[in-house]
């Protein structure tokens, strides 16, 4: 391990928005100016990282600008040479495709190695939908888990589902999501899968002007199940 801290550029974290909505409702002022003094980072998606910044309204021209992917794809040998810049002296941002980087995010690994060799990881605030969504839901905010997604063989995603209800009924908030255009079949299952009387939060669009947060029973989201197709959603329960 190195410790030349000072030398050392510094990791910076920059949340996104979770969707189109106003920036200034989301991200606080720093966050943007951080963004506006930096010229290297690391993202999810160039394409959609190069939006972001221009909805920023960064002064530095966005061509200017220097990109590295690192997304589920990457080999994991090519995570450590991401961090030359930063041995050099330069602030390098990571920037996921929504949300807080490093949280449900391939951006971790950029973030374990920079700790592995010295270097200053600087969190900034933004939205995480993991954690809006567990605000909102009503549910034990002391003790809970995210399981990222569930299985897709059915089977599989049965025995997940109960699991989840059976360590929700110990008291421990279970988190998950789902590919949105898979969501309303995730609801069904649910719903088929768990006690009528089990409590489901769904949160979805969160932070956009389609936002829907609601906590009812599996039974009352059988009764009257809202379309859930390709909106990005949290399930608590």
């Amino acid at each position: 391990m190195v410790n030349h801290t000072h030398t050392f550029g510094k990791l910076y974290l920059i949340p996104s928005t979770l969707g189109e909505c106003c920036i200034g409702d989301v991200l606080p002022q720093r966050t943007a100016d951080v963004a506006n003094r930096i010229s290297r980072y690391v993202v999810e998606n160039t394409r959609s990282a190069r939006r972001f910044l221009s909805r920023l309204k960064i002064s530095q021209p966005i061509d200017s600008l220097i990109f590295t992917e690192l997304n589920e794809h990457t080999p994991a040998a090519e995570v450590a040479p991401m961090l030359t810049p930063l041995l050099q002296g330069f602030d390098v941002g990571v920037i996921s495709e929504a949300g807080a980087p490093a949280v449900a995010d391939p951006g971790a690994a950029l973030v374990s190695v920079a700790h592995e060799n010295g270097i200053r990881v600087v969190p900034l605030v933004g939205p995480s939908s993991i954690l809006l969504a567990l605000m909102a839901s009503g549910f034990n905010g002391q003790s809970f888990a995210f399981s990222g997604y569930l299985p897709v063989k059915p089977d599989e995603r049965i025995r997940s589902i109960k699991r989840l209800e059976r360590l929700s009924a110990e008291g421990q908030t279970q988190i998950f999501m789902e590919t949105p255009y898979r969501n309303n079949k995730l609801l069904a299952d649910l719903t088929a899968a768990c006690s009528p009387r089990a409590k489901l939060c769904i949160a979805a669009d969160i932070t956009l002007e389609s936002e829907f947060i609601a906590t009812k029973t599996m039974l009352e989201w059988k009764r009257e199940a809202p379309d859930l197709n390709k909106r990005p959603c949290i399930f608590l329960v």
